[in-house]
């Protein structure tokens, strides 16, 4: 039995997997935290990192005989990030991560240098934001003018793990998906755009090479294959074993919903990002900002945990008793509503107990999630169904509720690390040298259909729609 391990780094945490290669069982994990590190002290909200603390996590989830028999090796890490090189190979400054704010106004004015969303979404199939690296290019330009000047490369993360596995090979690689996280690859031409790290940092960069999705990275100096490995969604996507008519609903404090899709979506408007995947295939994603904490926020009013919330709303019935809940509490990405508040609309003297803002609560956040879904059904991406993932998945109104707002059946896959899976299933690929991913069974998923409750999901989503309608008129007919 071939043995393959897959590696992902979060922002928190190094998990490892060990995967039987043909089949996908997991025979053995283990995971270990990021020490913590502290922000520099004239910016204290800002996320840095020595990428030094992820080998040292990796060490640790390592432990324990994790990889024993481990013929393969795939790597996942957080999309994004920034590892900067002089032209020595020797970090110029901490790595930046994906949530460093610091970028935001680098991100504004980059759009504005090359005129406006539009040219930017035909550029790199998405409208650059503080996360992208791009965005953090133009911000070390701006406040780091050494730093910047003494860059000659930049690797994301997983990149730079893949390289450190490999004993530092002067060959540096990356994945078409990490890659178009960049903002400066472009997953229509599948090419580099150097001329927009110029306009970012005022002179070209070495970038590393582009693999294909079966691709080795390379083989460690024991023997072991390394893939090319791939960003955190990609990973996820390919360890839940999603395909074409597939979607996945990530529900955090904010919501991401992405699908496979056969092509590169160009939206002029910024909605979409059209991100590349791990088989050679697109993810086009459409971000929410307003998903778990809407749930938090609600049960703390009633005075429950997310579980009682969950409990009460099972109480109610679909609708609410005519409650509905605009789910704007940060304001809104889509639709783009960003100086909007919630709105708790349909209150009479009958709807006004516990259990139906419970109900009204869980519905308005997955309205919130429908509407996303709409805007991929409008760019031509089906969607036949939808995995449902995150803390929130778990929760049985959650459950219950998805399918009829949705209006298709929902997967609700065990818990588990799937991006390390994913990483693991395509260092299985590699290994087999195959032309698809092996085969990999998701066990023990649930998949819950909408069944004769359907209707009631209509209503209660044009229910929404008309109250949405009318406290924000621009997104009549959207």
């Amino acid at each position: 039995m071939a043995i393959v391990a897959g590696i992902d780094c979060s922002t928190r945490y190094t998990k490892i997997v060990a995967c039987d290669a043909a089949s996908g069982a997991v025979l053995r994990d283990n995971r270990a935290k990021h020490p913590v590190t502290a922000p520099p002290e004239d910016s204290p909200g800002a996320t840095e990192i020595d990428p030094q603390v992820w080998l040292h996590s990796l060490g640790a989830a390592a432990s324990g005989g994790v990889l024993e028999g481990v013929r393969a090796i795939g790597v996942s890490a957080q999309q994004h990030g920034m590892v900067g090189l002089d032209a020595g190979g020797v970090l110029v400054r901490p790595a930046l991560l994906w949530n460093d704010p610091r970028a935001s106004g680098a991100a504004a004015s980059l759009v504005e240098a090359l005129g406006g969303p539009g040219p930017w979404a035909e550029a790199i199939g998405a409208v650059p934001a503080a996360t992208y690296t791009i965005a953090k290019l133009r911000w070390l330009a701006e406040f780091e003018p050494a730093s910047a000047n003494r860059v000659a490369e930049v690797l994301l993360p997983h990149d730079w793990l893949v390289w450190q596995l490999l004993g530092h090979p002067r060959r540096r690689t990356t994945d078409r998906g990490d890659a178009s996280g960049t903002g400066y690859w472009s997953p229509v031409t599948e090419s580099y755009r150097q001329d927009l790290v110029e306009l970012a940092l005022g002179h070209e960069l070495r970038l590393p090479e582009v693999l294909g999705p079966a691709e080795a990275a390379g083989e460690t100096p024991e023997g072991l294959l390394i893939s090319a490995g791939t960003g955190d969604n990609m990973a996820a996507a390919l360890g839940l074993g999603a395909g074409p008519g597939d979607a996945v609903v990530s529900l955090g404090t904010s919501g991401t919903v992405f699908a496979v899709h056969d092509e590169p979506l160009v939206d002029t408007s910024g909605t979409v990002s059209s991100f590349a995947d791990a088989t050679g295939r697109h993810l086009p994603l459409v971000g929410t900002l307003n998903a778990v904490q809407v749930l938090r926020r609600t049960a703390a009013l009633l005075g429950v945990d997310l579980e009682g919330l969950s409990e009460l709303a099972l109480q109610s019935s679909p609708g609410s008793y005519g409650l509905v809940l605009l789910p704007y509490l940060e304001g809104e990405r889509t639709p783009y509503l960003p100086h909007a508040a919630g709105t708790l609309a349909g209150l009479r003297a009958e709807s006004m107990r516990r259990e139906h803002v419970a109900r009204a609560a869980v519905e308005g956040m997955l309205c919130g999630i429908a509407d996303a879904l709409d805007v991929l059904r409008g760019r031509g991406v089906r969607v036949r169904r939808v995995f449902l993932v995150g803390s929130a998945g778990r929760l049985a109104a959650v459950q219950h509720i998805a399918p009829l707002v949705l209006g298709v059946p929902v997967v609700i896959p065990p818990p588990g690390d799937y991006a390390a899976r994913g990483a693991a299933r395509q260092a299985a690929w590699a290994l087999s040298g195959g032309a698809e991913p092996p085969p990999w069974e998701l066990a023990d998923a649930v998949e819950v259909e909408p069944g004769e409750d359907v209707e009631f999901g209509r209503a209660v989503r044009q229910q929404y729609a008309s109250v949405r309608e009318q406290m924000h008129p621009e997104t009549r007919g959207s």
